[in-house]
């Protein structure tokens, strides 16, 4: 470019680059110097994007033994700075200036770019390769940040960033590849969808006390994210707009913790098939309207909802299907306001409150070595009878074995009873009748010493009524004493023969007695054997 054209600002920027210097145009009064009043800066602050350009790509050769660069502060920039496919090898360094047009590095390869406190109407940086930082922090963003397909090797910066574009992307970083940390934080806010699908963050992703607005779409949409370290939505994080996390890797642990997210009538945290290296927390005042889905997830710590706040009425409010986990802490602030679905999740310690069970679960499949606190075998079964989907034998049958592990043996068979009595509820009549008859005599089994109970009852009861009138003999001649009690016995036993019954022959009401304590005693021997032997098998 012809540098008899330059202006007295652009002149000093020519001149500073070889040694790297700075060139300050800010007036030096806050209130002017703000961004937002750069329409009403003059031409003594105006720098054409091509001078930029030029200086970036090599029209002036860095002085011997300093280090070149564009350092430029409180600068209107006019024009396009477009840098599409360019190799540029010196530092960009622009702090507190505005740009007419949203600047253009597409498949750029850089050194470090710092454009701090800027105003853009967008910038497009897909597929740029920076060797260093991208330090954009401050700015203000409006049409769309594009860096999907970048690769950063060192930190990527967007602190106190604001991102408008409602309705579209505020931040496109499909792909995204950064080998250090991301920070989105210290006032970090969005107005349109936040994208991340497929990125690798290889330090920590920092999303504290952001502020991200979506509400008809995705807040966040990070499916298939991979962050080697730690990621923080938390310390006052809130989203409306549904954020989801299906598939992503999370190399450290994931905090939501006193995080606020909002997708009424919608999924607002989607972690389905989430795998997390170690901890999960959703707690400490962590409140969302919608559901919040952890289906298929892998955490091998402890997921937290201690303290939460969930709300879904119209379905459901957490999904923990088929989660595996070492730890899940269900101590919510209160109680869930719409279903939560425990079904088929493996956990090894199941850590609850009974103050903050929901009206509705759903916990067929449900697997855990061990519940805390254990409660009494009828308040966990208070538990089970708010499964939604009805009677299932396997919530039943995991209880009951965890019980028997903590050497509860009582609370383990009265759950099972339980059981039995509930699945009499779906069967038909006839089946019911016999279910019935079975918990009166014996409790299906599980209490079988009641049917020997009912047994002495009988005895005692025929040994009475004989004993008040004896029924007359059949053979005169050769016949043995009579004794009611044993006569009573010798009806009572279905097989044996103690020599009463077949002698002594009662006649009118008390004939219907003696064939009742037969027909009783048949029931109640055979149900006492099949209590004994169902109890031995659980032995």
């Amino acid at each position: 470019m012809n540098t008899e054209d330059l202006t007295p600002s652009e002149r000093r920027l020519w001149d500073a680059f070889p040694k790297g210097e700075s060139v300050d145009l800010s007036s030096g009064d806050p209130a002017y110097d703000d961004i937002a009043q750069a329409d009403r800066w003059g031409r003594e602050r105006t720098v054409r994007a091509e001078v930029l350009v030029a200086l970036l790509v090599g029209a002036v050769e860095p002085q011997p033994g300093e280090v070149a660069a564009v350092r430029l502060s409180g600068a209107r920039v006019i024009g396009s700075l477009n840098l599409g496919h360019a190799e540029v090898s010196v530092p960009l360094a622009l702090t507190g200036c505005s740009f007419d047009e949203a600047p253009h590095l597409y498949w750029a390869s850089m050194n470090s770019v710092h454009l701090m406190r800027c105003r853009l109407p967008g910038l497009i940086a897909s597929g740029t390769r920076v060797d260093g930082h991208l330090w954009l922090e401050g700015s203000r963003i409006t049409g769309g940040l594009w860096l999907d397909g970048a690769n950063i090797t060192g930190i990527l910066n967007m602190s106190g960033v604001q991102l408008s574009n409602p309705g579209g992307d505020a931040l496109l970083a499909d792909r995204l590849t950064v080998e250090a940390n991301v920070y989105c934080d210290q006032g970090f806010a969005a107005s349109g969808e936040v994208r991340l699908p497929g990125a690798r963050v290889g330090g920590q992703l920092i999303f504290r006390g952001a502020r991200l607005h979506n509400p008809a779409g995705a807040a966040l949409y990070a499916s298939r994210l991979d962050v080697a370290a730690n990621v923080f939505c938390d310390g006052g994080f809130s989203a409306e707009g549904e954020i989801r996390l299906r598939g992503a890797r999370v190399g450290g642990y994931l905090s939501f913790v006193g995080a606020r997210l909002s997708a009424p009538g919608k999924t607002a945290l989607n972690a389905d098939d989430l795998a997390v290296e170690t901890d999960i927390y959703c707690s400490d005042g962590f409140t969302a309207v919608g559901a919040v889905t952890f289906s298929g997830a892998r955490v091998t710590g402890q997921l937290s909802l201690r303290g939460a706040h969930l709300r879904n009425e119209e379905g459901t409010a957490l999904s923990v299907q088929r989660l595996q986990a070492e730890e899940l802490l269900l101590r919510t602030a209160e109680p869930i306001r719409g279903i939560a679905d425990l079904s088929y999740a493996r956990i090894s310690l199941l850590r609850d409150d009974a103050a903050s069970w929901p009206e509705r679960l759903q916990l067929d499949g449900l697997q855990y070595e061990t519940l805390e606190p254990p409660l009494t075998a009828r308040e966990r079964l208070d538990w089970l009878h708010r499964d939604t989907d009805g009677y299932a034998p396997q919530p039943y049958e995991r209880l009951a074995l965890a019980y028997r592990s903590l050497g509860l043996d009582s609370d383990g068979r009265y759950v099972l009873l339980a059981k039995a009595r509930d699945r009499r509820g779906t069967q038909g009549l006839p089946r019911k009748i016999v279910g019935w008859l079975q918990d009166v005599l014996v409790g299906y089994g599980y209490r079988p010493f009641r049917a020997a109970s009912w047994l002495i009852g009988l005895l005692v009861f025929g040994t009475v009524v004989f004993s008040l009138e004896n029924p007359p003999v059949l053979n005169a001649d050769d016949s043995p004493h009579f004794n009611a009690f044993f006569y009573t016995l010798d009806l009572i036993l279905p097989i044996g023969d103690l020599g009463q019954e077949r002698v002594f022959a009662p006649k009118g009401v008390h004939q219907w007695i003696a064939n009742f304590i037969v027909v009783a005693g048949l029931i109640l021997g055979l149900t006492v054997a099949a209590g004994a032997s169902r109890a031995l098998s659980r032995e």
